[in-house]
């Protein structure tokens, strides 16, 4: 049995007795192979915006995080997407990007000292601002998933999140 070999004249270093065809004819079919790869069927993706007001500050960053299921929903380790954005007239625009259709959810916050975790003081009340797609409330603790959630199909989706202290 024959193996192929980029070191030995016999397999596909250029410049050997039938070499330089050989490894052209490898170059040629992986070229092929991956090109026929990029002709596959992609799924349509859509730009997903996210548009953040009611800051009590220019101060820092707001981090967004999309998640794309109740597991790890808040954790943003499990984030599928991140976004960090200014904050300009208390307001700012967190930019995700072209994202596959799918059921999801925002979850963000304000880094106003360059945070790059919420933290929580007395009761679980986090100390930064937090907001979350569909605005629900956040009296009595953080919304589960089911509440922040929202379908993306392939149009491009501009939400509108109020932050919240």
């Amino acid at each position: 049995m024959k193996t192929l070999s980029l070191t030995s004249s016999a397999g596909l270093q250029p410049g050997g007795a039938h070499g330089r065809s050989r490894f052209t004819r490898v170059c040629l079919n992986l070229g092929l192979a991956t090109g026929l790869g990029l002709m596959a069927p992609v799924a349509h993706s859509a730009p997903l915006d996210v548009q953040v007001t009611g800051l009590n500050s220019d101060q820092g960053e707001v981090r967004c995080g999309l998640f794309a299921g109740e597991e790890g929903w808040r954790d943003e380790d499990h984030t599928v997407r991140a976004a960090t954005a200014k904050i300009n007239q208390q307001a700012a625009h967190c930019d995700f990007g072209d994202v596959p259709p799918g059921h999801y959810a925002v979850a963000l916050f304000h880094a106003a000292e360059g945070e790059t975790r919420v933290s929580y003081g007395f009761l679980g009340k986090p100390r930064q601002g937090v907001g979350f797609s569909n605005n629900p409330s956040i009296t009595f603790g953080p919304p589960d998933y089911a509440k922040a959630a929202f379908d993306l199909g392939t149009e491009p989706l501009t939400l509108q999140i109020q932050m919240k202290y």
